[in-house]
């Protein structure tokens, strides 16, 4: 991230950390935290991401180590590529190089960071799901490269068969979103902008925790997709999201590695102070409030339940802006420090360097 950048976003976080020691002494701070940050962290105009600086251009053949630890030669920089994982997709878009995407996952035409950032890679020929891969539809857009989830790991020997170079990504956490940003920066030659992005990311994070340092860690209990019944234990992303908001995971004693279903005696067993629904959540805030089941829950009788942002992209999976998430969070665990203004202000910084757009909406 650009020195001015970084500069902000820590002042943003200076300024909130001076909120006050009375009611009208807040008032006051709040205003002008809210002017200030908003001024401050403006995002920059975006310019189309140039060539890498000589000294970080990439050449080939180049061996990369992915994901799954298997060592893959790119043979000449890569003009057409083809990504079957909406992570990768999102990313190949930070990087600027959706111009050079020939085939997407399927769905890609739902996914409103596309049409925002990138509406015509909603029209390319989809290859399909981590689920139903399509080898064939994929193999006839003949790519020089193709990226996709680990999760596809017993297809790729067959994709190499059909003569394609395969990358496979596993962003699960901070460190592996790092991890494949480095490596598909490296192969597609865009490494400069790749630091860029890590940088962006880096610093917001180290702003968050700068605003929400020394502040009282409240128990947030986060819902999933399907149900209020499910939820995050601590080896999820979302867990992350949590700790770097400064919150206590209600579900800390929690073993599965994916969502894991619970009960409302659970819940309530718990008694979070906090309930956060997931961003794609299949249900509303409204139903949780209006739970019989969960009446007697602390986040509903204080009203303490909240939706993760979803009108631009779902900030609770590992896309590179999914550190929004945390800043969201904070903003609703610790609004004194981190206003909603911190939060836009941050939005509208990284899409616009980023993705090339400013969020209508942030929820």
């Amino acid at each position: 991230m650009k020195m001015t950048q970084m500069t902000a976003l820590l002042l943003a976080a200076a300024m909130a950390l001076t909120a006050c020691s009375s009611t009208a002494a807040a008032s006051s701070t709040a205003a002008s935290e809210a002017a200030s940050v908003e001024a401050a962290a403006a995002p920059e105009a975006t310019a189309a991401p140039g060539e890498p600086a000589a000294e970080t251009a990439v050449t080939y053949p180049l061996t990369v180590t992915d994901q799954l630890g298997r060592e893959v030669t790119i043979e000449e920089e890569p003009k057409t590529l083809a990504s079957g994982y909406y992570i990768s997709t999102s990313l190949l878009i930070a990087l600027g190089v959706q111009n050079e995407l020939v085939g997407v996952e399927a769905k890609a035409d739902k996914r409103n960071i596309y049409s925002l950032s990138a509406p015509e890679i909603q029209s390319l020929p989809s290859i399909g799901t981590a689920k139903e891969f399509d080898l064939e539809g994929c193999a006839a857009l003949a790519p020089d490269l193709v990226i996709v989830p680990a999760k596809l790991k017993d297809s790729i020997p067959q994709m190499e068969e059909m003569g394609l170079t395969v990358l496979a990504v596993k962003p699960e956490n901070q460190a592996d979103l790092f991890g494949a940003i480095e490596l598909l920066a490296q192969a597609t030659n865009t490494t400069a902008r790749g630091e860029e992005l890590e940088m962006a990311i880096d610093s917001n994070l180290a702003a968050l925790a700068e605003a929400v340092a020394g502040t009282d860690a409240p128990s947030v209990y986060l819902a999933g997709n399907s149900s209020v019944l499910e939820t995050a234990g601590p080896a999820m992303y979302q867990n992350m999201m949590i700790e770097n908001a400064n919150g206590t995971n209600a579900a800390a004693s929690v073993e599965d590695t994916y969502w894991a279903e619970v009960s409302y005696e659970q819940i309530l067993d718990w008694n979070p102070d906090y309930i956060i629904l997931a961003s794609d959540a299949e249900y509303d805030v409204d139903s949780v409030l209006n739970d019989a089941a969960l009446a007697d829950c602390t986040a509903v009788k204080e009203s303490h339940v909240y939706q993760l942002p979803h009108a631009v992209e779902a900030v609770d999976s590992p896309v590179p802006a999914s550190f929004l998430g945390s800043v969201y969070l904070a903003s609703v665990l610790h609004p004194e420090r981190v206003t909603e203004e911190y939060y836009h202000a941050a939005a509208d910084e990284f899409y616009g360097n980023f993705y090339g757009f400013t969020p209508e909406s942030y929820e």
